[in-house]
């Protein structure tokens, strides 16, 4: 059975930092990604890591934002630096692999609330 459970939300000042992390057990993904989602926008990516280490970010958190992963606990990390009011959302983790015959298949966490103060 697969789960996907997210930690490290939490209130911080504005040039803060805070530390996600996302336990994805039941079977090895392909690829792990923060997405995040303000109110009133649409959710969208923030940062994915593949098996294979490749990493792609959002432009608006590159430099700011580091995702990283380890295989063997199946759980990846986004540490957060120089936080902005901006970047306020509620951060879920996904969990996605390639099936046998190509299907895909996607896993969400419950979601982890980051809230930066001004």
């Amino acid at each position: 059975q697969v789960q996907v459970v997210e930690s490290g939300g939490g209130l911080v000042q504005a040039g803060g930092s805070l530390r996600l992390s996302c336990a994805a057990s039941g079977r090895t993904f392909n690829r792990l990604g923060w997405h995040r989602q303000a109110p009133g926008k649409q959710r969208e990516l923030v940062a994915e890591i593949f098996t294979t280490g490749a990493t792609n970010y959002a432009d608006s958190v590159k430099g700011r934002f580091t995702i990283s992963r380890d295989n063997a606990k199946n759980t990846v990390y986004l540490q957060m630096n120089s936080l902005k009011p901006e970047d306020t959302a509620v951060y879920y983790c996904n969990a996605a692999f390639i099936g046998r015959l190509g299907q895909l298949y996607s896993y969400w966490g419950q979601g982890t609330q980051v809230t930066v103060s001004s």
